[in-house]
């Protein structure tokens, strides 16, 4: 088994709130991929979690709103190696890092702040002089 799958800090999912379905895999593999249950499918309700605190579950509920299946369920799916294991190693590394962010803090807002006058001027002397520069490159108007 993967090792527990860690979201944020001190909080892991523990395995018995997962649910892993394997089928067969399309994509390379020659015959083997005909006998083999390499796609990884796996499900975690993130509603009826007990393992994520009631502020991350409610933020991350409302994040990833769109990709949760009856409003509830978050799927992923894992096929892009031939074996099973690697395929769960990164279906497991994907939940963690969907959720990981899913429950991250809100960023800080900005701060509305004025350039400095010294920076004002720095920019339009440079302008000017960047005009000055393009001007005196340009031929001389025929009269």
């Amino acid at each position: 088994m993967p090792e527990p799958i860690r979201v944020r800090g001190s909080v892991v999912v523990p395995d018995a709130e997962l649910v892993w379905r394997f089928s067969r895999s399309s994509g390379p593999g020659g015959q083997h991929v005909n006998t083999s249950d390499s796609k990884v499918e796996l499900r975690f309700d993130l509603a009826s979690s007990k393992a994520l605190p009631e502020v991350w579950r409610e933020r991350a509920l409302e994040r990833l709103a769109g990709r949760l299946v009856d409003g509830r369920v978050l799927v992923i799916h894992a096929s892009e190696f031939r074996s099973q294991w690697r395929n769960r190693e990164a279906a497991a590394a994907r939940l963690a890092a969907v959720l990981g962010e899913a429950c991250a803090p809100p960023p800080k807002t900005r701060r509305a702040t004025r350039p400095s006058r010294g920076m004002v001027e720095r920019r339009l002397f440079n302008k000017r002089h960047r005009s000055e520069l393009k001007q005196g490159r340009q031929a001389p108007r025929g009269e």
